[in-house]
């Protein structure tokens, strides 16, 4: 992906933001039961840094779970529906690449579905300077199961339908655990873990759910539409009852700084 398209593709979400926020898959408690055991801490009474917060999602689980949440956010659109959905949080501008915080001032960085948006030769070395010693950088992606066969055939036919690399409605692309740090000069110790969970919903909130990936929103709304009338159909004949099993796995990196 050129820079040109990569930086199009992250700037899409802020006219969608409310879509965003009302169709997007949540995380499961498993995923921060996991985060704190690879970490050696806990994120209850943690001073903790949610980059790249977008609506909020991961920031109000954070919240709930003890943790007192900075948000980070370079969206407008994004950043302003945080603001309506979350407003007892701080929320500061900026990005992973330049983080708009003093040194040694975070126990956790998260960065939930963000990470894949910044340069790691940058964001590795500003989330080592923001953390404490003993702190840790936690990244985190809902990824399809690709084991399970009707997310394997929508896939294809998203494949199908944009054609060759950019056919993946995942921002990143590819295995993210395997290229998270690349470019870095220094690559941080970390550990690995996948979290299956899932959810059941009506099928337009699937379809909306599809709809505001980042490769839809720059396809338009007439391209888009084509796509998911078609789909409506294929998903109606796996889930006839219109509720449709949306299946993740969670790939978590955790790293920690000396």
């Amino acid at each position: 992906m050129t820079t040109s398209a990569h930086t199009a593709r992250a700037r899409s979400f802020n006219a969608a933001a409310a879509q965003y926020a009302a169709n997007r898959p949540s995380y499961p408690p498993a995923l921060f039961d996991a985060i704190e055991e690879l970490a050696g801490r806990r994120l209850a009474g943690s001073r903790t840094v949610d980059v790249g917060a977008g609506t909020g999602i991961a920031t109000a689980l954070l919240t709930a779970r003890g943790a007192d949440v900075i948000a980070v956010e370079p969206g407008d659109g994004m950043a302003a529906q945080f603001r309506r959905t979350l407003p007892g949080v701080p929320l500061l501008r900026g990005d992973g690449n330049a983080l708009p915080l003093a040194d040694a001032s975070a126990d956790f960085l998260t960065y939930a579905q963000a990470w894949h948006w910044t340069d790691p030769a940058r964001s590795v070395p500003e989330a080592m300077r923001v953390l404490r010693p003993g702190g840790a950088l936690a990244l985190w992606w809902n990824t399809d199961a690709a084991d399970v066969p009707w997310i394997a055939e929508q896939s294809e036919r998203v494949r199908r339908y944009f054609g060759g690399e950019h056919g993946s409605k995942q921002g990143g692309g590819g295995t993210r655990g395997d290229a998270a740090f690349g470019g870095a000069v220094l690559r941080p110790d970390h550990t690995h873990r996948v979290v299956r969970w899932s959810r059941t919903v009506p099928v337009d909130t699937h379809l909306a759910n599809i709809g505001s990936h980042s490769i839809f929103l720059l396809l338009g709304e007439e391209g888009t539409s084509t796509f998911l009338a078609e789909e409506r159909g294929h998903l109606l004949a796996t889930f006839p009852d219109g509720l449709v099993e949306e299946v993740y796995d969670v790939v978590l990196i955790v790293a920690t700084r000396p």
